[in-house]
């Protein structure tokens, strides 16, 4: 029997205070008798034993435009000034579950972790860096190994989140490579 294939996407995005989910889904729409209906998404913010269902989920907003922004007002994070001041939001671990009806059998759920924040620090760190084109001195090719390095634990956290279903160890190495940014940012000095 012929079915709805779900698939979510959740890009890394470089602004705090947005997260952008693709539906990357197949639908059966030639096949009247599996309809596209009830559309539901849940999405559970790091620190939080509870998911939020996101309002407005219908097949003109993101299903057929293929995506949706979430900022802290959709996630229940801010209550106040929203439209007028975007909060950020947190790095860590997002649980994001995406379902049509029947809602209990047509169903995907993925674990994405957010690194925004470490990135935009990474990004200003090495901003600082004096590279230029040629061999660099040896303190500055250190500081370019270190980078280096924290960029490396960052996309390993997202791979032992995200791929290896390891979520304590991602978190783990998130949490390490953050120290390691700050040590070198000289935010704990």
């Amino acid at each position: 029997m012929a079915n709805h294939v779900l698939s979510l996407e959740v890009p890394q995005v470089m602004n705090e205070c947005i997260l952008k989910i693709l539906d990357t889904s197949v639908y059966q729409t030639l096949n009247p008798a599996i309809p596209i209906v009830c559309p539901t998404l849940n999405v559970t913010v790091p620190g939080f034993g509870y998911s939020n269902q996101i309002e407005g989920i219908t097949m003109t907003n993101f299903v057929n435009t293929g995506h949706i922004t979430l900022t802290a007002c959709d996630l229940q994070l801010q209550s106040s000034n929203c439209g007028t001041i975007y909060n950020n939001l947190p790095d860590g671990i997002y649980i994001i579950k995406y379902s049509v009806s029947p809602n209990a059998e047509v169903f995907v759920e993925y674990n994405h972790m957010r690194i925004t924040h470490a990135l935009n620090k990474y990004y200003k760190i090495l901003c600082d860096v004096d590279v230029a084109a040629c061999d660099p001195p040896y303190i500055i090719k250190n500081e370019l190994e270190a980078l280096r390095l924290i960029f490396m634990y960052l996309q390993a956290s997202k791979s032992k989140v995200e791929f290896c279903h390891e979520p304590q160890k991602g978190m783990s190495l998130y949490n390490y490579a953050l120290k390691l940014l700050n040590k070198l940012s000289c935010t704990n000095c």
